[in-house]
């Protein structure tokens, strides 16, 4: 069973020729989107499908120039299990912007922890203290820390949280990557694409080659490919349960 917990389908130049493969190689995958009102075309390309889940997302990145969509993402967000891509961003941000970013980022971790099941996979980078103190310890829904950059005691706390971490080919060409992916349990560990942002362009029909990124996984944890395979699937049965 392969999955991916952080894909962009919607940014792909042909979603439907990626949603074919993705079915037909049946890969569990989180479809996740920038905005609310993306969610809506996103959730229709997502009906009826077997192995693709739309997830409604508010970027960081977006939040401040699209403040007024909150109410948008309150009306949807009773629509599906899946919340992201949200989160903060601090790299090169005014302090306005910042600010805007937490008050919305607040105030979905507020609606999701009142409906208890939300599956949220959240973005953090140069926030990640912010971040993981806004959301806390004890939430009732499952977060996945997606493409962690950040310390090792930022980390530390998130792990003691109960998070989870999605790791993509990226973070396997840097030594930070690397030794954040050594660092992280083995039960705590998801697999990503990002795509299209990591690996391939918007015109590629696979996002990337899951079975190398579970094989670079086992190099860095010194442990079989079967180990890392049985540990990944039980992880991402444990997070959609």
């Amino acid at each position: 069973m392969l999955f991916d917990t952080h894909l962009h389908l919607d940014l792909f130049t042909e979603p439907k020729k990626l949603i074919e493969a993705i079915e037909n190689q049946k890969i569990y995958t989180i479809a996740v989107t920038n905005l609310p009102q993306v969610f809506l075309n996103t959730q229709k390309l997502c009906e009826g499908l077997k192995y693709i889940r739309p997830a409604l997302g508010y970027h960081p990145e977006l939040a401040f120039k699209f403040s007024n969509q909150f109410d948008l993402f309150l009306e949807l967000i009773d629509q599906t299990r899946y919340i992201g891509e949200i989160g903060l961003d601090n790299q090169r941000k005014t302090i306005e912007d910042f600010i805007s970013q937490k008050k919305i980022f607040e105030n979905i971790i507020s609606v999701c922890r009142d409906r208890k099941d939300k599956i949220l996979t959240v973005h953090s980078r140069k926030a990640e203290k912010e971040v993981i103190s806004i959301i806390g310890n004890n939430f009732p829904g499952k977060i996945i820390l997606h493409w962690y950059s950040g310390s090792l005691n930022y980390l530390e706390n998130a792990l003691s949280y109960g998070y989870y971490f999605s790791v993509n080919s990226a973070m396997l060409q840097s030594k930070n990557g690397i030794n954040i992916i050594k660092t992280i349990p083995l039960n705590r560990l998801l697999l990503e694409s990002d795509s299209p942002f990591v690996g391939v362009d918007r015109k590629s029909i696979i996002p990337y080659d899951m079975r190398s990124v579970i094989s670079n996984i086992s190099n860095i944890k010194q442990l079989s490919i079967s180990e890392i395979e049985d540990a990944l699937h039980q992880n991402f049965r444990n997070l959609i349960l």
